[in-house]
């Protein structure tokens, strides 16, 4: 009988050469890049072109991918007025996975079966990836003003990738400070190995789909609170405790109850995620501009996470990428549940790179179960019964 591991903790699914991580010292890297210096030198559009090519690209390789994604920013009318019939208390990862899928119908997948039945072609396959990682913010932007009743904002060739986002979301010049935050966030939430989502990307990926779809997959998952959704759980949480000096009673009274700490812990780190210190070292840079004012949530979330390092950090529980990701964001006047769309947003680069790494080498994915129902055994007529 085949061993069952739940949840498939610690079964390679894949060879992969695009991230890799190290949990006991809190390391990822990129392409072999710590996460850190590309946080701190590169971009968004840099970052995605590396996570996709598999190297840093030349000048000139960058501008065209550049050009490319500016280029690819707008969508078809038919997906602002499907958009628009949508309800608008829907949860904008719904809308994401929604008119993600229905811009499969106006890019056929059937470029995709060629040969071995494989996706061989090299230029429908980088078309797609810049075509779906442009659209992708721009979805995301158009909703937070369509669920109001309010037309979208056209997004601008001018402004880079997160200086256009901004734009989109405020109809605002976007604050430079604020740009660079938001790029680097992007950056930070890329790619994380083979988590649920990208797995889901993976097994999708496998069966030769749409590429559309293969991202509108890895929304769902992504959607989960126990994956992306955290985010928006820990600022929900935050506010819950309300202020500094009720982090720590707060903590107790959930741990006595064993509730679950949003933000807290991650399946691979038992140190710190060293995406968490990147986002909170930018939060206090934020701050620091701003004077010196600090956000009673970021107070709030120092002291609970001061807090829970004396009772979890001897479980190697410490804070995760969604500890601050969400209150930088809610700096931003990004609306909390808007938070996980914006990771998605970043994670596209990420699920595209695994796709056209998928792609290469593929086999449908096809695991096992061990079965625990009954033995073969006659069917009983309802009358017998």
């Amino acid at each position: 009988m085949s061993e069952y591991l739940p949840g498939l903790e610690g079964v390679p699914a894949t060879k992969s050469n695009i991230s890799d991580l190290d949990g006991s010292r809190g390391i990822l890297t990129y392409r072999g890049y710590e996460i850190g210096e590309l946080a701190r030198y590169s971009n968004f559009e840099e970052t995605a072109l590396l996570l996709l090519d598999g190297r840093l690209p030349t000048a000139v390789e960058l501008e065209e991918f550049d050009r490319r994604l500016r280029n690819n920013r707008p969508v078809r009318y038919n997906i602002r007025e499907i958009m628009k019939y949508l309800p608008a208390t829907g949860h904008p990862m719904e809308m994401l996975q929604s008119a993600v899928a229905a811009l499969a119908m106006f890019y056929s997948g059937e470029e995709c079966l060629s040969g071995a039945d494989m996706c061989e072609d090299t230029d429908y396959i980088h078309n797609m990836s810049v075509k779906i990682l442009a659209r992708m913010a721009t979805l995301v932007a158009m909703w937070e003003h369509l669920r109001n009743g309010y037309d979208p904002i056209s997004p601008r060739k001018d402004l880079g990738y997160a200086e256009n986002l901004l734009y989109m979301f405020t109809g605002e010049e976007p604050d430079p400070l604020l740009a660079r935050i938001l790029d680097a966030s992007l950056i930070l939430h890329a790619e994380h190995t083979i988590n649920a989502s990208t797995f889901a990307a993976l097994v999708a990926g496998s069966t030769l789909t749409n590429p559309y779809l293969v991202v509108a997959a890895a929304i769902g998952t992504l959607a989960g609170p126990l994956h992306g959704g955290a985010n928006q759980r820990v600022l929900e949480m935050l506010q819950e405790i309300g202020r500094p000096e009720n982090a720590r009673p707060w903590l107790e009274a959930q741990l006595a109850e064993k509730r679950k700490i949003w933000g807290m812990g991650h399946r691979e780190y038992k140190v710190k995620d060293p995406r968490a210190t990147i986002l909170q070292n930018m939060m206090l840079e934020l701050m620091k501009e701003r004077g010196g004012q600090i956000s009673p949530l970021f107070e709030t979330a120092v002291a609970l996470e001061e807090a829970a390092a004396e009772r979890l950090g001897p479980k190697g529980v410490y804070p995760n990428v969604d500890y601050y990701s969400g209150i930088l964001y809610s700096e931003m006047g990004i609306p909390g549940d808007q938070f996980t769309s914006i990771f998605a947003v970043a994670r596209c680069a990420g699920w595209l790179a695994h796709w056209r790494e998928q792609l290469k080498d593929n086999r449908i994915f096809r695991p096992t179960q061990v079965y625990t129902g009954e033995a073969v055994r006659a069917y009983v007529a309802i009358e017998a019964r």
